[in-house]
């Protein structure tokens, strides 16, 4: 008599390790079970990391009511966060997204409707929000691409332009500097206004 089968548990974070694609994960994200996390694939591989604290989170909902008006009367639609497609086995999900023009019941977004992608930065995403992600963004194409780097007393802001394929420092400006911008819209506001109330 045969032995019977062994029993077999899928994990997906086990089973799907370098495999990961945008069908995958419709099927499969969020996992249960999980705490809430922030998912992004490169090349098939996932990578998750907890919702940031406080500072960020105050900070991405000042920098919605300071740009949303402005970009709107451009035409250009600013989001909360989006997975923006980076090729088959791939997405980002960026803090903030600045897309070309609004969109409808959209999940996932490809790499062309992207005019800016937003990363408020912060010691556990600092090499993929200053370096990882710009290099992508870069590959794609996405013209801009802004990183806000949020300290205790101090916000320090930079907005990048695609230039010849790698980008280029367009503005800066950290808390008590105004930091000032004409594309991919006209808006100027100091830093410090992204910091948490005392």
């Amino acid at each position: 008599m045969a032995a019977p089968a062994p029993e077999y548990s899928f994990d997906p974070l086990i089973d799907l390790d370098g495999l990961w694609t945008v069908e995958l994960a419709q099927r499969y994200l969020p996992i249960d079970g999980m705490p809430p996390a922030r998912y992004e694939a490169v090349q098939g591989r996932l990578r998750m990391s907890p919702r940031e604290g406080s500072a960020n989170s105050w900070a991405a909902a000042e920098l919605i009511a300071l740009l949303r008006t402005p970009a709107r009367a451009s035409g250009h639609a600013l989001y909360t966060a989006l997975n923006v497609r980076t090729g088959l086995s791939g997405w980002i999900e960026p803090d903030l997204v600045l897309l070309h023009q609004p969109v409808r019941q959209q999940t996932w977004i490809e790499a062309e409707q992207v005019l800016c992608p937003i990363e408020i930065i912060s010691p556990s995403s600092f090499h993929r929000d200053r370096i990882d992600t710009p290099a992508v963004c870069a590959v794609l194409g996405i013209p801009f691409y802004m990183h806000v780097e949020i300290r205790a007393n101090d916000v320090l802001i930079e907005l990048l332009r695609l230039v010849g394929g790698e980008y280029v420092l367009q503005a800066q400006a950290r808390s008590g500097q105004l930091f000032t911008a004409d594309e991919p819209f006209a808006f100027s506001f100091d830093p410090a206004d992204l910091l948490e109330p005392r």
